[in-house]
């Protein structure tokens, strides 16, 4: 897989009342917003919280965005992320993750994802 992928996460966060869910979300917020700039081969970062207000809809989402796709698992273990993921982890009450290659066409995107499997099986 090349070119630029991009990484977006929804969570649900938690509280007992409205006052604390929006403490809660505009927390996450500002954490991810905070990463801007300190993450080499992060190009975009954007974070948005929900207005829909249904019940089904997540409260956050974290729209971000990389150069490689090794650029994207040198994130996951970079001490800025860990910082904030610790920083956020008892907010967190469930989290919806998709990775995809930007502009990638469905065959080839396919392509990518079964080949990207492979290699994880084959490190495992």
């Amino acid at each position: 897989m090349t070119g630029p992928i991009r990484h977006i996460v929804m969570w649900r966060v938690s509280g007992n009342t409205r006052e604390e869910r929006d403490a809660a979300r505009l927390k996450v917020k500002t954490a991810f917003e905070g990463l801007r700039g300190r993450i080499d081969g992060m190009t975009h970062v954007e974070v948005g919280l929900d207005m829909s207000d249904v019940d089904y809809a997540c409260d956050v989402v974290l729209v971000s965005e990389f150069e490689t796709p090794a650029d994207l698992e040198a994130y996951a273990t970079h001490p800025e992320h860990l910082r904030v993921r610790q920083e956020l982890a008892d907010l967190r009450i469930a989290r919806f993750q998709v990775d995809y290659l930007v502009g990638a066409p469905a065959d080839a995107a396919v392509s990518a994802v079964t080949r990207h499997q492979d290699q994880l099986i084959a490190s495992a």
